[in-house]
């Protein structure tokens, strides 16, 4: 499958279910039955939405903070990300798009309160109009 082949279908799942939400995610007995099942991978997707103040300037610093949280977070075993370019018109406003993956959802768990994670968290805070997070298994 070809990279990012996937991602238009998840981003609409996640339109679908409402993104004006601020977390959705799914519990913990439904992650580990997941994890036991075999060798999948924890998918943590962010979509961003800028605030109309934040500069182009501010934006790059954004993205280059969240480009280097893998280098400090070893629970990372992968990131993307991207802007939307879909021709659909369905992103509400979402621009940009994460990915993380994790092993396990304990590699998640402890990447959420992890120092690097919470500094990039209160970068990124005053810049941001909506968020939308949704964290997936894969099915191979």
């Amino acid at each position: 499958m070809p990279p990012l082949a996937w991602l238009p279908k998840v981003v609409l799942v996640m339109l679908a279910v409402g993104c004006g939400l601020a977390v959705f995610r799914t519990s913990t007995p439904v992650g580990v039955a997941a994890e036991a099942a075999g060798p999948r991978r924890l998918r943590h997707v962010v979509l961003l939405k800028f605030k109309d103040t934040s500069t182009a300037e501010d934006v790059a610093k954004i993205i280059a903070g969240f480009r280097g949280l893998p280098a400090k977070i070893r629970e990372i075993s992968a990131f993307e990300w991207g802007t939307d370019v879909s021709s659909e018109g369905k992103a509400q406003g979402f621009t940009h798009c994460f990915l993380l993956t994790f092993a396990t959802a304990a590699d998640r768990d402890a990447y959420l309160p992890h120092p690097a994670h919470q500094e990039f968290v209160a970068l990124i805070g005053p810049h941001i109009d909506r968020l939308c997070v949704v964290d997936y298994w894969t099915h191979d």
